[in-house]
Protein backbone atom coordinates (compact mmCIF):
# COMPACT_ATOMS: atom_id res chain seq x y z
CA UNK A 1 0.00 0.00 0.00
CA UNK A 2 2.71 2.49 1.02
CA UNK A 3 4.52 1.69 -2.24
CA UNK A 4 1.64 3.17 -4.24
CA UNK A 5 1.28 6.15 -1.91
CA UNK A 6 4.95 6.95 -2.53
CA UNK A 7 4.67 6.37 -6.25
CA UNK A 8 1.52 8.34 -6.99
CA UNK A 9 1.22 10.85 -4.14
CA UNK A 10 4.52 11.58 -2.36
CA UNK A 11 7.61 10.74 -4.41
CA UNK A 12 6.40 10.12 -7.95
CA UNK A 13 5.14 13.65 -8.72
CA UNK A 14 8.32 15.17 -7.27
CA UNK A 15 10.55 12.92 -9.39
CA UNK A 16 8.63 13.82 -12.52
CA UNK A 17 9.05 17.50 -11.71
CA UNK A 18 12.79 17.26 -11.06
CA UNK A 19 13.77 14.87 -13.85
CA UNK A 20 11.02 15.49 -16.45
CA UNK A 21 11.54 11.97 -17.82
CA UNK A 22 11.24 11.29 -21.53
CA UNK A 23 10.15 7.67 -21.92
CA UNK A 24 10.78 5.51 -24.98
CA UNK A 25 9.67 1.92 -25.55
CA UNK A 26 7.52 1.54 -22.43
CA UNK A 27 5.34 -0.88 -24.38
CA UNK A 28 8.24 -3.35 -24.29
CA UNK A 29 7.75 -3.92 -20.56
CA UNK A 30 5.20 -6.75 -20.21
CA UNK A 31 1.95 -5.78 -18.50
CA UNK A 32 1.87 -8.99 -16.47
CA UNK A 33 3.94 -12.07 -15.70
CA UNK A 34 7.53 -12.47 -14.63
CA UNK A 35 10.29 -10.57 -16.42
CA UNK A 36 13.61 -8.91 -15.74
CA UNK A 37 14.34 -5.26 -16.47
CA UNK A 38 18.13 -4.98 -16.82
CA UNK A 39 19.59 -1.50 -16.96
CA UNK A 40 22.70 0.59 -16.67
CA UNK A 41 23.32 2.21 -13.29
CA UNK A 42 24.59 5.79 -13.33
CA UNK A 43 23.11 7.39 -10.24
CA UNK A 44 21.29 6.69 -6.99
CA UNK A 45 18.36 8.40 -8.71
CA UNK A 46 17.96 5.39 -11.01
CA UNK A 47 16.43 3.43 -8.12
CA UNK A 48 13.54 5.89 -7.98
CA UNK A 49 13.07 7.38 -11.44
CA UNK A 50 12.51 4.11 -13.31
CA UNK A 51 9.94 2.69 -10.84
CA UNK A 52 8.12 6.03 -10.89
CA UNK A 53 7.37 5.78 -14.61
CA UNK A 54 6.58 2.06 -14.81
CA UNK A 55 2.95 1.01 -14.72
CA UNK A 56 3.83 -2.13 -12.76
CA UNK A 57 5.53 -2.53 -9.42
CA UNK A 58 9.18 -3.51 -9.76
CA UNK A 59 11.43 -5.04 -7.11
CA UNK A 60 15.16 -4.39 -6.99
CA UNK A 61 17.81 -6.34 -5.12
CA UNK A 62 19.45 -3.73 -2.87
CA UNK A 63 22.73 -3.97 -0.99
CA UNK A 64 22.28 -5.01 2.64
CA UNK A 65 24.07 -1.87 3.88
CA UNK A 66 20.93 0.14 3.08
CA UNK A 67 19.08 -1.84 5.74
CA UNK A 68 21.69 -1.97 8.50
CA UNK A 69 22.79 1.64 8.98
CA UNK A 70 23.14 2.92 12.57
CA UNK A 71 20.97 5.43 14.39
CA UNK A 72 17.76 7.14 13.36
CA UNK A 73 18.96 7.76 9.81
CA UNK A 74 19.74 4.08 9.40
CA UNK A 75 16.34 3.02 10.67
CA UNK A 76 14.56 5.48 8.42
CA UNK A 77 16.57 4.37 5.39
CA UNK A 78 15.82 0.71 6.12
CA UNK A 79 12.12 1.45 6.59
CA UNK A 80 12.02 3.31 3.28
CA UNK A 81 13.66 0.53 1.30
CA UNK A 82 11.44 -2.09 2.92
CA UNK A 83 8.33 -0.02 2.19
CA UNK A 84 9.11 0.22 -1.52
CA UNK A 85 9.64 -3.53 -1.77
CA UNK A 86 13.42 -3.65 -2.06
CA UNK A 87 15.14 -6.87 -0.98
CA UNK A 88 18.39 -6.72 1.03
CA UNK A 89 21.24 -8.82 -0.32
CA UNK A 90 24.49 -9.38 1.55
CA UNK A 91 27.22 -8.96 -1.07
CA UNK A 92 30.07 -9.96 1.23
CA UNK A 93 31.52 -13.40 1.84
CA UNK A 94 31.44 -16.66 -0.03
CA UNK A 95 28.13 -17.49 -1.63
CA UNK A 96 26.93 -13.88 -1.79
CA UNK A 97 26.36 -14.10 -5.54
CA UNK A 98 24.26 -17.24 -5.23
CA UNK A 99 22.22 -15.67 -2.43
CA UNK A 100 21.35 -12.76 -4.71
CA UNK A 101 20.39 -15.16 -7.51
CA UNK A 102 18.15 -17.15 -5.15
CA UNK A 103 16.38 -13.97 -4.00
CA UNK A 104 15.85 -12.86 -7.57
CA UNK A 105 14.46 -16.25 -8.58
CA UNK A 106 11.94 -16.09 -5.72
CA UNK A 107 10.65 -12.77 -7.05
CA UNK A 108 10.38 -14.09 -10.60
CA UNK A 109 8.64 -17.30 -9.56
CA UNK A 110 5.92 -15.18 -7.98
CA UNK A 111 5.30 -13.74 -11.45
CA UNK A 112 6.71 -10.32 -10.59
CA UNK A 113 8.92 -7.78 -12.29
CA UNK A 114 12.56 -7.79 -11.15
CA UNK A 115 14.98 -4.92 -11.67
CA UNK A 116 18.69 -5.70 -12.05
CA UNK A 117 21.84 -3.71 -12.78
CA UNK A 118 24.10 -6.26 -14.53
CA UNK A 119 27.22 -4.19 -13.80
CA UNK A 120 26.62 -4.94 -10.11
CA UNK A 121 27.30 -1.39 -8.95
CA UNK A 122 26.98 2.24 -9.99
CA UNK A 123 29.31 3.50 -12.70
CA UNK A 124 31.81 5.86 -11.10
CA UNK A 125 32.55 7.73 -14.33
CA UNK A 126 29.45 7.39 -16.53
CA UNK A 127 30.82 4.57 -18.69
CA UNK A 128 29.26 1.13 -19.13
CA UNK A 129 31.18 -1.78 -17.63
CA UNK A 130 31.31 -5.54 -18.05
CA UNK A 131 28.25 -7.33 -16.71
CA UNK A 132 28.09 -9.92 -13.95
CA UNK A 133 26.57 -13.24 -14.98
CA UNK A 134 23.94 -13.30 -12.21
CA UNK A 135 21.40 -11.68 -14.52
CA UNK A 136 21.83 -14.55 -16.99
CA UNK A 137 21.52 -17.17 -14.22
CA UNK A 138 18.22 -15.63 -13.13
CA UNK A 139 16.85 -15.28 -16.66
CA UNK A 140 17.65 -18.89 -17.57
CA UNK A 141 16.75 -20.30 -14.16
CA UNK A 142 13.29 -18.73 -14.21
CA UNK A 143 12.82 -19.00 -17.99
CA UNK A 144 11.90 -15.31 -18.39
CA UNK A 145 12.62 -12.60 -20.90
CA UNK A 146 14.93 -9.69 -20.22
CA UNK A 147 13.97 -6.13 -21.10
CA UNK A 148 17.11 -3.98 -21.60
CA UNK A 149 16.84 -0.47 -20.22
CA UNK A 150 19.03 2.62 -20.58
CA UNK A 151 19.01 5.57 -18.22
CA UNK A 152 20.38 8.63 -20.00
CA UNK A 153 21.18 11.84 -18.13
CA UNK A 154 20.97 10.76 -14.49
CA UNK A 155 24.76 10.75 -14.13
CA UNK A 156 24.94 14.41 -15.10
CA UNK A 157 22.12 15.40 -12.75
CA UNK A 158 23.26 13.37 -9.76
CA UNK A 159 26.78 11.92 -10.10
CA UNK A 160 28.35 9.87 -7.30
CA UNK A 161 28.91 12.00 -4.22
CA UNK A 162 26.11 14.48 -4.94
CA UNK A 163 23.36 14.18 -2.31
CA UNK A 164 20.61 16.07 -4.13
CA UNK A 165 20.02 16.00 -7.90
CA UNK A 166 20.03 19.02 -10.16
CA UNK A 167 16.84 19.70 -12.08
CA UNK A 168 16.95 18.58 -15.68
CA UNK A 169 15.63 16.06 -18.17
CA UNK A 170 16.46 12.38 -18.35
CA UNK A 171 15.57 9.79 -20.96
CA UNK A 172 14.57 6.23 -20.13
CA UNK A 173 14.69 3.78 -23.04
CA UNK A 174 13.31 0.24 -22.95
CA UNK A 175 14.41 -2.15 -25.68
CA UNK A 176 12.58 -5.14 -27.07
CA UNK A 177 12.50 -8.14 -24.70
CA UNK A 178 15.34 -10.60 -25.17
CA UNK A 179 14.34 -14.25 -25.37
CA UNK A 180 16.93 -16.78 -24.18
CA UNK A 181 14.73 -19.88 -24.30
CA UNK A 182 17.26 -21.46 -26.70
CA UNK A 183 19.51 -21.88 -23.65
CA UNK A 184 16.91 -23.57 -21.46
CA UNK A 185 18.48 -25.93 -18.92
CA UNK A 186 21.97 -24.47 -19.42
CA UNK A 187 22.01 -22.03 -16.50
CA UNK A 188 25.04 -23.75 -15.00
CA UNK A 189 27.14 -23.49 -18.15
CA UNK A 190 29.63 -20.68 -17.59
CA UNK A 191 30.17 -19.96 -21.27
CA UNK A 192 26.43 -19.71 -21.83
CA UNK A 193 26.01 -17.35 -18.87
CA UNK A 194 28.79 -15.15 -20.22
CA UNK A 195 27.28 -15.06 -23.71
CA UNK A 196 23.79 -14.19 -22.40
CA UNK A 197 25.16 -11.47 -20.13
CA UNK A 198 27.20 -9.96 -22.96
CA UNK A 199 24.13 -9.89 -25.19
CA UNK A 200 22.18 -8.03 -22.51
CA UNK A 201 25.02 -5.53 -22.01
CA UNK A 202 25.28 -5.08 -25.78
CA UNK A 203 21.62 -4.06 -25.94
CA UNK A 204 21.99 -1.65 -23.00
CA UNK A 205 24.99 -0.14 -24.78
CA UNK A 206 23.04 0.26 -27.99
CA UNK A 207 20.24 2.04 -26.15
CA UNK A 208 22.43 4.25 -23.98
CA UNK A 209 25.23 5.24 -26.36
CA UNK A 210 27.70 5.03 -23.49
CA UNK A 211 31.39 4.31 -23.78
CA UNK A 212 32.05 0.64 -22.98
CA UNK A 213 34.91 -0.63 -20.82
CA UNK A 214 35.69 -4.35 -20.91
CA UNK A 215 36.42 -4.58 -17.19
CA UNK A 216 34.33 -4.98 -14.05
CA UNK A 217 33.57 -1.56 -12.60
CA UNK A 218 35.25 -2.08 -9.19
CA UNK A 219 38.44 -3.34 -10.90
CA UNK A 220 38.51 -0.34 -13.23
CA UNK A 221 37.91 2.08 -10.35
CA UNK A 222 40.74 0.51 -8.33
CA UNK A 223 43.09 0.61 -11.32
CA UNK A 224 42.28 4.26 -11.98
CA UNK A 225 42.87 5.15 -8.32
CA UNK A 226 46.20 3.37 -8.38
CA UNK A 227 47.30 5.18 -11.53
CA UNK A 228 46.26 8.53 -10.10
CA UNK A 229 48.29 7.77 -6.98
CA UNK A 230 51.29 7.16 -9.24
CA UNK A 231 50.71 10.43 -11.02
CA UNK A 232 49.66 8.85 -14.28
CA UNK A 233 46.68 9.57 -16.44
CA UNK A 234 43.99 6.91 -15.76
CA UNK A 235 43.58 4.39 -18.53
CA UNK A 236 40.93 1.81 -19.27
CA UNK A 237 40.21 -0.54 -22.08
CA UNK A 238 37.49 1.77 -23.26
CA UNK A 239 35.48 0.99 -26.31
CA UNK A 240 33.13 3.69 -27.42
CA UNK A 241 29.92 2.88 -29.25
CA UNK A 242 31.01 4.82 -32.31
CA UNK A 243 34.64 3.81 -32.43
CA UNK A 244 35.04 0.23 -31.26
CA UNK A 245 33.40 -3.04 -30.44
CA UNK A 246 30.98 -3.81 -27.66
CA UNK A 247 30.78 -6.80 -25.34
CA UNK A 248 29.69 -9.17 -28.10
CA UNK A 249 32.63 -8.23 -30.32
CA UNK A 250 30.39 -6.50 -32.83
CA UNK A 251 30.97 -2.95 -33.98
CA UNK A 252 28.64 -0.48 -32.28
CA UNK A 253 26.70 2.39 -33.77
CA UNK A 254 26.07 5.48 -31.66
CA UNK A 255 22.58 6.88 -31.24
Amino acid sequence: MFYYVLKYVLLGPLLRLVFRPRIEGLENVPSDGAAIVAGNHLSVSDHFVMPAILKRRITFLAKAEYFTGPGLKGRLTAAFFHSVGQIPVDRSGKGAGQAAIDEGLRVLRRGELLGIYPEGTRSHDGRLYKGRVGVAAMALGAGVRVVPCAMVGTFELQPPGRKLPRMGRVTIRFGEPLDFSRFAGMERERTVLRAVTDEIIHEILRLSGQEYVDMYAPDAKAAQAEERARGKRPKGRARGPASGTGPTGRREAGR
